[in-house]
């Protein structure tokens, strides 16, 4: 098997499914990813983020087809008009991007078919049984519910809630049964395999039942990639999709640069969790390549208490959020107002009150009082730090256990426990500044150095916030470096370590601060 490369860190959203444009469910799993990535970047870990597209299977062929479009046409016009943008939108560091249609990806399928065919773990047979069109997959028993209502007499998709078809074709079939003893000796040596716990249970429980052959060719479609050793079959959506974690990474075409970065942190959806904890080892077993590091399935997004869902008018736009409220605001939201692996509840009214408490409030009001305060008491230039009081003491005790604590959480995918560390900053300084009254001490020339320390303080705390919030608000923070004269005292915020962040003091005396505009202006509401 391929190396752990231990010391990288891959991390790779789903590919999403173009069948129709992203909502911020689908934005909420790019985020994450690229938050993440961000940090581990910036803690000097070599780290490679990589999303994509979705494009074969048969709903994209019959929406193309509804839409008096191939499905080539269909597939390109909602990547580049929807899927792309929002990687813009977003602000998202990702370093590629992959469709299923790319060549690379097509070429790499087949030479992956014709590895595991020559190996005999793929053989040709018969199948019926409940097919989702939706999901694009054969639903177990298990998972197929009883109509009610207008769906009285029909069988349900457990999770889309719509009939499904019931199918019965020639198709090839993957041995996945062979890897169910493989599967639970994973899962069991690497505890941490599965994320959240939860999510785990479930899976081994699911194995634990006994594992089927898996069904990975349609003869019923054209739009897919064409099996190798047959041509009238195509490959089944979900295995050959599940292979782009390493097409896009070199397999098949270049040895050298798949190797620097598999294997990859899958960050997924609960709901697809059993296609890469189940059927994505199983597939890489079969290849002799090593499994994933991780797969860690966050939650849903609610809204009104139902899955984000275009199909039941709950999708939201990502620009619906950030046209109003900015990119950062939304990164920051949606990190901060839900625990990472669980089910949120998103709401406007939330969003709204966050904005104005912990941002426009908290961070901005913050920054904005403390550089104005530079510049009306020492001329726009950093104090030089006089011996530290006990408060001032304090402060730095609170700026080192948070930054650590943070990047502890970052690396237990906890992005939510980090901004609840950090804010525990925000908070502090406020309440530092509050309880020092600087604007007092500047009366009183004796007060001087006091003053000094006070405002040296904050402008530091200031810096450690900059850099560990940049993976998070990467536009708001670099606005905040600005001001602080940062960008020209210690260099581009990006290249700042985050876990050295938190040592007080590192803010050169005697630079110059500039101007900042407000960090979050205040957003109007409709009455």
């Amino acid at each position: 098997m391929a190396s752990s490369n231990a010391d990288t860190f891959f991390i790779a959203t789903p590919i999403f499914y173009v069948n129709d444009v992203p909502h911020i469910g689908h934005a909420y799993t790019e985020v994450a990813a690229d938050v993440l990535s961000r940090w581990m970047r910036q803690s000097g870990i070599p780290t490679w983020f990589l999303t994509g597209t979705d494009e074969h299977g048969q709903k994209i062929m019959r929406t193309a087809l509804a839409n008096g479009v191939t499905p080539r046409e269909w597939a390109d016009r909602l990547v580049e008009q929807s899927w792309k943008p929002l990687l813009k939108t977003l602000n998202l560091a990702n370093d590629d991007f992959i469709r299923t249609t790319d060549e690379r990806h097509e070429t790499a399928v087949k030479k992956f078919l014709t590895l595991l065919h020559d190996k005999g773990y793929i053989y040709q047979g018969e199948y019926e049984g409940f097919y989702c069109v939706g999901c694009e997959e054969y639903k177990p028993a298990a998972d197929v519910l009883e109509g009610e209502g207008e769906f009285q007499g029909s069988k349900l998709c457990a999770i889309h809630s719509r009939p499904v078809e019931v199918l019965k074709e020639e198709n090839y079939f993957f041995k996945m049964s062979t890897f169910q003893q493989d599967l639970l000796d994973l899962y069991a040596n690497q505890p941490d395999f599965i994320q959240p716990a939860s999510v785990r249970n479930e899976i081994i429980a699911f194995v634990n039942r006994g594992l089927d052959d898996l069904s990975i060719s349609r003869s019923n479609i054209d739009w897919g990639i064409e099996v190798p050793f047959d041509a009238d079959h195509v490959t089944y959506v979900w295995f050959e999709a599940l292979l782009n974690y390493i097409t896009a990474t070199g397999w098949g075409t270049d040895d050298e640069a798949f190797a620097t970065k598999w294997p990859a942190v899958q960050l997924v959806g609960k709901d697809i969790a059993r296609f890469h904890a189940v059927i994505w080892p199983a597939m890489l077993m079969a290849a002799g390549l090593a499994p994933p590091k991780k797969v860690f399935a966050h939650g849903w997004l609610l809204v009104g208490g139902e899955k984000m869902s275009k199909t039941n008018l709950t999708g939201i736009a990502p620009t619906d959020i950030t046209d109003v409220f900015g990119t950062d605001a939304f990164r920051y939201y949606f990190l901060r107002a839900i625990t990472f692996g669980s089910d949120g509840s998103f709401s406007w009214e939330d969003l709204s009150a966050r904005y104005e408490a912990e941002l426009a409030n908290g961070l901005g009001n913050l920054a904005s009082r403390v550089i104005a305060m530079v510049h009306r008491y020492r001329e726009g230039v950093v104090p030089a730090m006089p011996e530290a009081s006990e408060a001032d003491q304090a402060i730095s005790r609170v700026m080192a256990d948070a930054v650590a604590a943070a990047d502890t959480a970052m690396h237990n995918f906890a992005p939510h426990e980090a901004l609840a560390q950090l804010w525990r900053i925000v908070e502090s300084v406020n309440g530092y500044i509050t309880e020092q009254e600087p604007w007092v001490l500047a009366k009183d020339e004796t007060q001087a150095e006091r003053l000094d320390a006070v405002l040296y303080t904050s402008l530091d705390a200031l810096r450690a916030l900059a850099v560990t919030l940049s993976p998070f608000m990467p536009a708001t923070t670099e606005k905040l470096w600005v001001g602080l004269g940062a960008d020209h005292s210690l260099g581009a915020l990006h290249d700042q370590t985050i876990p050295e962040a938190g040592s007080f003091g590192a803010l050169p005396a005697s630079s110059a601060i500039a101007e900042l505009a407000a960090l979050f202006p205040r957003i109007e509401q409709d009455s």
